[in-house]
């Protein structure tokens, strides 16, 4: 096991989780990482409060202010509320434009899945391929393998692995905030399309209350 120590040796010159041991494998992995960071900082930014349901339109739907309420292009409600004023009466009309801002909140969730899925496959392929150069390196005369052909091989097979798993766990959680995020800001806007006119043959009763948070 002289070949499988020298990976892990760190007095050789190289860190004991050298990214080059990864091969090829670290440029869709590199991509996948990207593509990762990309979609969960712009779906972050996207569904700020300011851009999806500002504390003001929150605190008028609290207080039963909604005829107060001014449209405007800033944020989903305020979109909602513009087109409520231009299509006045039209609560199915108001549901469908509520529906397309709901779902271009979700613009991108898919590449998170991707990653989240194709990360560990990448490093799964990659370990098959590690062990593959791992046993073709072994003499067919039952002698000792070459012991750097025997290192590349066991580094990438774990290298690849540990990347692997490393970009898709975060990106597993990034997903899953993203998605309950996207949910409440829905039901949120679905509230909204409510009290501007989409629910007049529902009784009424006391108004509920959304919680006031970014």
């Amino acid at each position: 096991m002289t070949g499988c120590a020298q990976v892990f040796d760190s007095s050789s010159g190289s860190t004991p989780f050298d990214l080059q041991h990864a091969g090829l494998f670290i440029y869709p992995l590199g991509a996948c990482l990207a593509f990762g960071v990309f979609v969960f900082v712009e779906r972050w930014l996207a569904l700020r409060r300011n851009r999806t349901m500002p504390l003001s339109y929150v605190s008028a739907l609290n207080e039963d202010r909604v005829v107060s309420l001014g449209g405007d292009d800033a944020s989903a409600a305020g979109r909602i509320v513009a087109r409520s004023r231009q299509v006045s009466g039209d609560s199915d009309d108001l549901r469908a434009f509520a529906r397309l801002e709901a779902s271009a909140m979700e613009r991108g969730l898919f590449l998170l899945e991707i990653v989240v899925g194709a990360a560990p496959l990448l490093g799964l392929l990659g370990t098959v391929t590690g062990l593959a150069t791992v046993f073709s390196g072994f003499p067919t005369d039952g002698g000792s393998p070459d012991p750097s052909i025997f290192s590349e091989g066991i580094a990438m097979a774990l290298l690849t692995t540990i990347i692997g798993l490393a970009i898709a766990i975060p990106a597993l959680m990034g997903h899953a905030f993203l998605v309950r995020k996207v949910e409440k800001r829905a039901a949120e806007l679905e509230w909204l399309v409510e009290r501007l006119g989409g629910g007049e043959g529902k009784t009424g009763g006391a108004p509920a209350t959304v919680e006031e948070t970014t």
